[in-house]
């Protein structure tokens, strides 16, 4: 874990109120996995005054850290006017990403809303001979440009909840469709969005006996287990406990969370 002055290298729109970030992190390396995310600071004053937890969306082949975020408050509306040049402290890698070493032959990869943000990063990074990459939304205008997620080596299926770009519904009809002719001990499920859609997302892997992991989303003040806001309740084995989402997570088993 590293706290790195980065810069702003381009802060570009990509779908409605979506921007993809690049930050130059002036030569560090930043060795994080798909899954793991950084605490960016939002700005030099005391408001807002605590960081932001943001996805780690990539990391190119310069070297520059991708992020990939929605203008939903505060901090990401002054984050949506930084251009080249602006400087800000980036805290990571922090949590426990995706298991992508688990040998499948076939990955589904299930993104809803700006829960696509740590998908990309690991699409980049997954060598299944199949993966299919699931992208839902609530309309066409939301979608992120075709051109941020790998050109090749992925099958690309869009929803979109009005219907107007793919099919007209949830992702996770998709996600049925897909498994129908999966092979359940051959298959990995991968997933990121609305907490509802990973409630279903985790039956229909359940129901199927495949295996999914699943990434949460939960605001946090430390991002290192120290303020134990992001903390929720979790099974192992017999018993029922807690975990927090930033230390322990973000990335879960689907049949661990309760």
């Amino acid at each position: 874990m590293k706290d790195i002055r980065a810069k702003v290298k381009y802060n570009r729109l990509v779908a409605q109120n979506t921007y993809l970030m690049a930050l130059d992190l002036g030569g560090e390396a930043l060795e994080a996995s798909p899954g793991q995310f950084v605490m960016l600071r939002v700005g030099d004053t005391s408001d807002p005054l605590l960081r932001r937890p943001f996805s780690v969306a990539g990391i190119d082949q310069k070297g520059l850290l991708l992020i990939l975020y929605r203008v939903v408050g505060k901090g990401t509306a002054l984050m949506s006017q930084w251009g080249p040049g602006v400087k800000t402290w980036a805290l990571g890698p922090l949590g426990k990403g995706f298991d992508v070493g688990l040998g499948k032959d076939t990955a589904i990869i299930v993104a809803g809303g700006i829960g696509v943000a740590p998908l990309i990063f690991l699409a980049h990074e997954i060598d299944s001979p199949v993966t299919i990459f699931l992208l839902g939304a609530r309309t066409k205008d939301e979608l992120i440009d075709r051109e941020i997620l790998p050109q090749k080596g992925i099958e690309l299926r869009v929803s979109t909840d009005d219907g107007s770009a793919g099919y007209h519904g949830a992702v996770t009809e998709l996600l049925k469709e897909a498994l129908t002719t999966a092979q359940p001990e051959k298959t990995a499920v991968y997933a990121c969005g609305p907490e509802p859609m990973l409630r279903q997302v985790a039956r229909i892997c359940l129901s199927r006996n495949v295996g999914c992991q699943v990434s949460l989303e939960a605001a946090m003040a430390c991002g290192v287990g120290a303020c134990l806001g992001c903390a929720l309740k979790v099974r192992k084995g017999p018993k029922q406990s807690y975990a927090h989402v930033c230390k322990d997570g973000p990335v879960f088993d689907g049949q661990d969370i309760l």
